[in-house]
């Protein structure tokens, strides 16, 4: 629940919270509605300044200001504002200011509206499209402070994880998350966001570091055409989308003046169901066609795993000095969350002030002409309405604005270097965290808080944090491990099992069944005993030791091994790994063939397809990122790798007319694939760089979030011969490159793509050392990335090859208008593979599917050609979430 309330509520928006003066006085109350229920979330903004705030889920606020007279303006999304005078007095004082808001009035005039004629919306909306584009880059740079808190709870709990498992003794009702931040961050054109946090709570772990990040908010600006949030695969189109009106109806509840503007009110109604959109209302800005505020909501409908509603609620006001530049003020975005049996709630609010630096993207907004607030559909339009034409004609004209906007944002960037405090950042670094920000005490907290705390939050941060001592003590940690390392069968047979020692921060873990007993017609039935050891240290650098000892009852060998890895820094990629000792090995080590299909296979259908080989040596391996975005990864080893002959050919059910086949891969480019015994002695080498990588820098590590351009990979394996008799010769070198694109409501689309080739004098090359494509001769695939009707080591080279493999999810583009599949959530998902290598000529695979079949299952359908030539169909089955 945890992870999945992460993904779900990664907003971010900017907000603000003055540090405190040392002489301030703090005005705090509670702000109701008219039934005096306390107005969650609502905003308090001091006139004419940056300073603003938020209630917290009852209502109530608090605001620090120096001494001096101050007009506070009271607001809520649906509600009339409220100014209220105050006077604060000098030195520390507590002023108490309740307020109470009424619903606001929202008059439709004298205007008649017949049946036949448009609702007044359409027209607003159609304004509100036309400068969309204007609105959102129409601030060029500024800067603020963001204090952003997240909440979640618990609020029901099955008795057993889906009737298996037992819930671990930590998991209780109540808040399981609650955290607080404070950050500086600026903004330039067109998403480029720099953020320091300045501190950091966490309740009950002193050491822990919020995940709060102002730029994930900007997944929620509705001037963008499509919303991409992080909890959901699909985005959800805006209500005021280039392309909305396919999506929505309107209704004009209302309009109203506000603070010297005309505000209207619209219902923004689905115009079905299964479309991603947002049904509540929106509120635009008379004239200017701006964003006012919004209040939507999201449900079941919305196809968002383990949500039942969330709702967004933000609010837009003036720059500090430039009214013709509005910026969010505070956002929040609630959710009831279900699944697994639990029930919970949660939610991330952010209030934003200190606006500085603001600097507009242009000079001074062309002049807009109000619309009247009807629209008929009818050419002849009657006096004082506009027909759809007459809008069109008062679009503002962008084109010539484009240079502005580019001369503007270089301006921004040239004038911010002068008194930078985010220069130190790297490039792609979006958030720095820095060591401390989580050491402020409570008193540290009460002055700055923004957003007073819940009677609930009070609660858990007292018991969480005045109890942490003793949760972290070794007595209560060895209480709730003896809870923890209780062993299920269950558990095994599925997963593994783990002991873990909390304290020492130590565990031991096994494989499950199916990776310890498994079966093959070269070793018999095979106890692969295996069990990794894995110690941890405070600054997340970590060691893991695996032992293993695979044993054949038929060939009746002893496999010893042992692997380990060594994670060097505390904060930067930087791993060393050893693998030593005596292995079984698949020739292709990427094979789809796992050890538990292979054991069904074998055993119940007469197909041994697993060829294996066995090798004695050592492999070193090191990993790092020099710098950021480019990953290395260098390895060095030696083997004496030995012919292995099937030794046993018992069956638990016998295929009449299908033997085994001998324990040699079969290949159109490699008549004889037989090698006896040979030793290599390999080095490579393999570079992955994204470039524009963004990242967060953190205390305990770096979080990479990726870049708008694919990954790029060049690797090279060379086999040197003469060393420790070593006798295989040939160089591998390829290229490649991959990445996901989304392709907004259409989905998202992945693909991968690799050349490469053998190049040079080879010499003693085994079969073992071609390049080999993994394919699939089974039902179940074990990754849905790779060929699915392509035999096992058909294909294989040792010469030029090029590989591609293409996959399309529609995260339910079509499926959500078939009711009974948008209630089972299947999605469709279309896939291409492609292989070109000597013997294979123009080898294609064509497949369609359904994945999220009872959430993790997916089912594909493939076509097989070979240069025009059909070779085959199949369906395969594997794990699609």
């Amino acid at each position: 629940m945890f992870s999945a309330f992460l993904r779900l509520l990664p907003l971010a928006l900017v907000l603000s919270v003055l540090s405190a003066p040392s002489q301030a006085g703090v005005i705090k109350g509670t702000v109701r509605g008219a039934n005096q229920q306390g107005l969650a979330f609502a905003n308090v903004a001091v006139r004419g300044s940056a300073t603003s705030t938020g209630a917290n889920e009852q209502g109530e606020y608090q605001l620090r200001l120096a001494a001096g007279r101050y007009e506070l303006v009271f607001q809520y999304v649906g509600y009339r504002p409220q100014v209220q005078p105050v006077r604060v007095p000098g030195g520390d004082s507590l002023l108490t200011v309740n307020v109470t808001l009424q619903a606001e009035a929202y008059n439709l005039g004298e205007v008649l509206v017949k049946s036949s004629d448009r609702d007044p919306a359409y027209a607003i909306i159609q304004q509100a499209q036309q400068w969309r584009a204007y609105h959102r880059r129409e601030v060029a740079a500024y800067r603020a402070r963001i204090y952003i808190k997240a909440l979640g709870r618990i609020d029901d709990t099955p008795a057993k994880i889906m009737g298996l498992f037992k819930l671990g003794p930590d998991i209780k009702k109540g808040i399981f998350y609650l955290s607080e931040s404070l950050s500086d961050f600026s903004f330039t054109q067109p998403n480029v966001v720099k953020e320091r946090m300045l501190s950091s709570r966490v309740s009950g772990d002193s050491r822990g570091l919020s995940f709060n990040r102002a730029s994930a908010g900007r997944n929620l600006g509705f001037y963008e055409n499509l919303i991409k949030p992080a909890f959901s695969e699909r985005g959800f189109v805006s209500p005021i989308a280039a392309n909305a009106m396919l999506f929505y109806k309107y209704e004009l509840v209302g309009s109203t003046p506000r603070g010297g503007e005309v505000v209207h009110k619209i219902r923004v109604i689905p115009r079905r169901r299964t479309d991603p959109v947002f049904s509540g209302y929106i509120y635009i800005v008379d004239g200017s066609w701006r964003i006012h505020s919004v209040d939507l909501s999201l449900d079941q409908d919305a196809q968002i795993d383990y949500v039942d509603n969330l709702t967004i609620n933000q609010q837009y006001a003036p720059a500090p000095g430039n009214p013709n530049v509005w910026l969010i003020q505070s956002q929040q975005v609630r959710a009831n969350l279900s699944g697994l049996g639990f029930k919970g709630s949660g939610y991330i609010t952010a209030v934003l002030s200190n606006y500085a630096n603001v600097v507009p993207t242009y000079p001074a907004p062309p002049e807009p002409k109000a619309a009247p607030p009807v629209v008929a559909e009818k050419p002849d339009a009657p006096v004082g309405q506009e027909t759809a034409a007459q809008i069109r004609k008062r679009k503002p004209d962008l084109r010539g604005l484009n240079a502005q906007v580019r001369k503007k944002v270089k301006q921004a960037q040239r004038d911010s270097l002068k008194n930078d405090p985010f220069a130190s950042m790297g490039r792609g670094e979006v958030q720095r965290i820095e060591k401390g920000v989580n050491e402020r005490d409570s008193a540290y907290w009460d002055a700055i808080r923004p957003v007073p705390l819940t009677a609930e939050e009070q609660k858990d941060y007292h018991v969480k944090d005045s109890t942490e001592i003793i949760r972290r003590s070794r007595p209560y940690q060895d209480s709730l491990d003896k809870k923890r390392n209780e062993f299920e069968p269950m558990s095994l047979v599925i997963g593994g099992y783990t002991y873990q020692n909390t304290y020492k921060k130590q565990s031991v873990s096994v494989q499950p069944v199916a990776q310890i007993f498994q079966y093959n017609t070269v070793e018999g039935i095979v106890l692969n005993a295996q069990a990794t050891f894995s110690q941890r240290t405070d600054d997340r650098r970590y060691f893991t030791l695996t032992p293993t000892l695979r044993y054949g009852f038929s060939s009746e060998q002893l496999n010893p091994s042992l692997s380990a890895t060594w994670q060097l820094h505390p904060a930067k990629l930087k791993q060393i790994s050893v693998v030593a000792g005596r292995t079984v090995e698949n020739f292709d080590k990427n094979s789809q063939l796992t050890p538990a299909i292979n054991t069904f296979y074998t055993l119940y259908l007469n197909r041994n397809y697993a060829k294996l080989y066995r090798r004695d040596g050592a492999e070193f391996t090191y990993l790092t990122e020099p710098v950021n975005g480019l990953n290395l990864r260098a390895t060095a080893g030696y083997f004496d790798r030995h012919e292995l002959a099937n030794t046993t050919d018992r069956l638990i059910h016998d295929v009449p007319g299908r033997a085994f086949t001998p324990n040699i891969p079969l290949s159109d480019e490699l008549a004889d694939t037989r090698f006896g015994r040979s030793r290599i002695l390999t080095v490579g080498l393999s570079l992955d760089y994204k470039p524009g990588q963004r990242y967060i820098n953190r205390p305990d590590g770096k979080l990479n979030l990726g870049s708008k351009w694919p990954t790029f990979n060049v690797q090279g394996r060379a086999a040197l011969p003469g060393v420790l008799g070593a006798d295989v010769r040939y160089l591998l070198l390829q290229a490649g490159v991959r990445d996901a694109v989304p392709l907004g409501l259409l989905g998202t689309s992945n693909f991968r793509i690799n050349v490469g080739g053998f190049v040079g004098k080879q010499e003693g090359m085994t079969f073992i050392d071609y390049r080999h494509f993994s394919g699939n001769q089974t039902l179940l695939t074990g990754n849905f990335s790779y060929f699915q009707l392509l035999d096992y080591y058909r294909f294989s080279t040792n010469n030029a090859y090029l590989e591609a493999h293409y996959d399309h999810h529609f995260n339910g583009f079509f499926l959500n208008y078939v009711p009974l599949l948008r209630k089972l959530k299947w999605q469709e998902v279309a896939s291409l593979n492609y292989l070109n290598t000597r013997q294979a000529g123009h080898y294609v695979e064509v497949g369609v599917g359904i994945e999220h079949i009872l959430k993790v299952l997916r089912v594909d359908f493939y076509t097989a050609l070979q240069s025009g030539e059909r070779l085959g169909t199949g369906f395969r089955v594997g794990f699609g979430f």
